[in-house]
């Protein structure tokens, strides 16, 4: 008997400015299945997940059928900050939906029952924390909690679908691991889960059905375990070709010239301490991969070295002269020389405006380039990433997550810095795009001597690829060295733990932790 369906799209063709950006899709999702989009960046698939929610881009022409279920669909999307409220803490985003669900209940009991649901909620989306996790703002925590904080929301609602835009994004091995578990939890309630998703170890840990999406068509689709073992489009045979691609970790070489230096930071959110890090010398020449689970501190470090985080004590020295705190009082030279590229790169433009106009802006304002040779270069820095000008002609809400990820890289790179700070930006790409994307910061690093590239990532198949690793912890630096010997042998039993190995402990402490 065949187990009736709980949303259904036959038929969805969007077109926006005459250009089908999903063409035809079929999807059936049934009730304790997991359905998974996968494919590169502009294929589709947040198009054709929106689209059970009844969302659409700004003018866009749909045709086609698209019935979900009566009520709530949950949706977690691939950058969680652009939809919890800046001005309102954790526990009002989510007091405000647990106290509809009790007011059934006497007037005295209202106000615990919500509070239980609340901390149940955080506590099944991996943030056990849950009276320290109400007093946040969004803003006080990484990419990873506030995916959770969503995750959150979507489970207080008691959707019978949730929509997954990338729920893995920014996560670290062992949080991802997690949350892989609380979709099979959500699929064993009989709830059905569709997947958007680039990272096909998930893919393949969760999916029933797979779907395989380009240039807004369905490829390829059918039952997980038949794709995997004998794909039969060769779109799909690349996806999975690129994803089992690992590249030998970078060998030690000479030590560059000091750029930045720090030295006794601590990071505070409030008069929460967050980072304690100690010493930390970037080198000309060098590629760092800050590791760690999400909240360990990665994304702070990396704000406080951009200036934008300035509530910190410590030393911090560019060439050896002290560098402000805050992005606001540095130079333009010293403005250039620091780059961050986010991990929410649609956060990071103007919605209203093109985005190969606000790429080019950054040669215009720190090198002093003209209009047209700013735009030249900035089409061609933005070609060498895959983006062609008529697609960076669009304003941001018409591009991808991936194609805007890789026009903030661009956008960073035009101004020619020393230090060039990625924060999680593989983490929304597909596999080919992806280990594209880093065969170019490595060739980009290679030719420019002056440049050192610090790369903030919970993927170890990333870090890899660089020459040095500094592991975060509770805010702590707990292990730093090569790339070769703390992938081979870690000392430090959290960094053993990421790595899943055993701890070459002699000397070593465990932080008790």
């Amino acid at each position: 008997m065949i187990t009736e369906c709980v949303a259904e799209i036959d038929g969805l063709r969007v077109e926006v400015d005459g250009r089908a950006i999903v063409d035809g899709v079929r999807l059936r999702v049934r009730p304790g299945t997991v359905t998974a989009l996968v494919g590169a960046s502009g294929s589709g698939k947040t198009t054709t997940g929106l689209a059970l929610l009844g969302e659409y881009p700004q003018d866009a022409r749909v045709t086609g059928d698209v019935r979900a279920p009566e009520g709530f669909v949950g949706y977690v999307p691939q950058h969680p900050g652009a939809v919890l409220n800046p001005v309102r803490r954790v526990g009002a985003l989510l007091w405000d939906i647990a106290h509809t669900q009790v007011r059934h209940l006497p007037r005295r009991e209202r106000r615990e029952a919500a509070r239980e649901r609340v901390l149940a909620a955080l506590k099944e989306a991996q943030l056990p924390d849950g009276d320290g996790m109400l007093l946040r703002y969004p803003h006080q925590l990484s990419g990873g909690q506030q995916q959770r904080v969503v995750l959150a929301q979507a489970l207080l609602l008691g959707a019978r679908v949730v929509v997954a835009d990338e729920p893995t994004t920014g996560q670290d091995a062992v949080t991802k691991r997690h949350v892989v578990e609380r979709f099979a939890a959500l699929r064993r309630a009989g709830i059905a889960v569709v997947l958007l998703s680039h990272d096909l170890d998930v893919v393949r840990a969760l999916a029933d059905e797979v779907l395989v999406l380009r240039e807004g068509k369905v490829v390829e689709s059918g039952p997980a375990a038949r794709l995997w073992s004998a794909p039969r489009h060769p779109w799909t045979a690349a996806l999975l070709a690129a994803d089992g691609t690992k590249e030998p970790v970078e060998p030690e070489g000479g030590e560059g010239r000091a750029v930045l230096r720090t030295h006794g930071f601590t990071a505070r959110h409030g008069r929460t301490a967050v980072l304690r890090a100690p010493a930390l010398t970037l080198r000309t020449g060098e590629s760092l991969a800050v590791v760690g689970r999400s909240g360990s501190g990665k994304t702070t470090l990396a704000r406080c070295l951009a200036g934008l985080h300035r509530d910190h004590d410590g030393t911090l020295l560019l060439d050896g002269t002290p560098l402000p705190r805050s992005l606001r009082a540095r130079s333009r030279e010293q403005l250039a020389a620091v780059q961050y590229v986010f991990q929410d790169a649609s956060a990071a433009f103007d919605e209203h405006r093109p985005v190969l106009d606000q790429v080019a802006r950054t040669p215009v304002r720190l090198r002093g380039l003209d209009r047209d040779a700013a735009l030249a270069e900035a089409v061609t820095t933005l070609a060498g990433l895959g983006l062609t000008e008529e697609v960076v002609r669009r304003r941001p809400g018409r591009m991808s997550g991936g194609e805007l990820q890789r026009a903030a890289l661009a956008r960073a790179l035009l101004a020619r810095p020393r230090v060039l700070i990625c924060d999680e930006i593989t983490s929304g790409l597909d596999t080919v795009t992806r280990r594209g994307l880093l065969d170019a910061l490595d060739t980009l690093r290679r030719e420019r001597a002056e440049l050192c590239l610090v790369l903030i990532t919970h993927d170890l198949d990333t870090a890899a690829l660089t020459s040095r690793i500094a592991v975060l912890d509770a805010g702590e630096t707990v292990e730093e060295g090569s790339t070769r010997s703390v992938l081979a042998a870690p000392r430090h039993p959290f960094t053993a733990a990421l790595l899943g190995k055993e701890a070459a402990t002699a000397g070593v402490t465990p932080s008790g932790r």
